[in-house]
């Protein structure tokens, strides 16, 4: 198969695969955040919902698309020379796509009204930046270093990085650590438009400093 979410490995899927993949992984991810975390479904055990579903998601559509889910994770990849650059601009369209479209069809299960978090910049900023690093800089060495070439526990090792940041700094910041996820905290009305800059930027700057 050769490196995971490499350009070799996924070769032989077309375009169009990629981004049907794309879209069913981050629209399913989103939709448990809004459902389990936003609208209370899962109560306190929503960080383990989160993370179940990405690692399910990762193992099925992996060898497809790469599971990025994340356009920080698209562009980190990018740059780590494993996504081809026409690939990088349709996958984060499609990634903020079923984000939003997820926050919107979590109305049908909402319990709860939701308002927005207030947050304090610093500690926001802190948790975006250092978890979305850390996302990304295991991304990197589970998934695309010929070291780790063909390894099974990296779909694990992903979402148990989601997992210990969702249940860490959840109350903080939220726990996106995924500008498609801070879209659909957006639509959602977790979280203002006027907030959302304490996301994105230490999200793509995390994801860079970890490339």
């Amino acid at each position: 198969m050769g490196v995971r979410f490499s350009q070799q490995s996924m070769s032989e899927h077309s375009l169009q695969q990629k981004l049907i993949a794309e879209f069913v992984g981050t629209f399913f991810l989103a939709l448990t955040i809004c459902t389990a975390a936003v609208h209370g479904s899962a109560g306190d055990y929503a960080p383990f919902a989160i993370a179940a579903t990405l690692m399910v998601m990762i193992y099925g559509v992996g060898h497809i698309s790469g599971a990025h889910f994340n356009p920080a994770v698209t562009v980190a990849i990018w740059l780590r020379g494993a996504c081809e650059k026409d690939d990088v601009a349709p996958y984060i369209a499609v990634q903020i796509i079923a984000g939003a479209l997820a926050a919107l069809a979590s109305e049908l299960f909402a319990k709860t009204s939701v308002t927005a978090l207030e947050m304090d910049t610093t500690q926001a900023l802190g948790a975006e930046f250092l978890y979305t690093f850390a996302l990304v800089f295991v991304i990197l060495n589970v998934a695309t270093s010929e070291a780790t070439e063909g390894n099974g526990y990296y779909g694990a090792a992903i979402a148990l990085v989601v997992l210990a940041g969702a249940i860490t700094v959840g109350s903080i910041s939220l726990a996106s650590f995924n500008p498609a996820v801070t879209s659909a905290l957006i639509v959602s009305g977790k979280l203002t438009l006027a907030d959302s800059w304490m996301h994105f930027v230490p999200q793509f700057i995390g994801a860079v400093l970890a490339t």
